[in-house]
């Protein structure tokens, strides 16, 4: 991962946005040595966003599956056929 000041990044916006395009690397800027933001391709961003909410999908089946909160397989194509009507 590349490291870029923020001031780098004031004076230099449209060459590390080109080299971000270009290698796909995403670049850490910092603010007096320390991580500020990332700068992260669009197409990865939205990627991470897709993948991050198919995660918080089955954090929260497995949630309710601890707290029992499960239904048979019948009970489930039963509501399932509701819903689709």
């Amino acid at each position: 991962m590349k490291v870029e000041l923020v001031t780098t990044l004031k004076r230099q916006a449209t060459k590390i946005l080109a080299d971000l395009r270009s290698t796909k690397e995403p670049v850490m800027i910092t603010e007096h040595g320390k991580p500020s933001a990332y700068l992260v391709d669009v197409a990865d961003y939205e990627f991470m966003q897709r993948r991050l909410a198919i995660l918080e999908g089955i954090a929260r089946g497995e949630r309710a599956a601890a707290d029992g909160k499960v239904f048979s397989h019948s009970e489930a194509r039963e509501k399932l056929a509701k819903w689709l009507s």
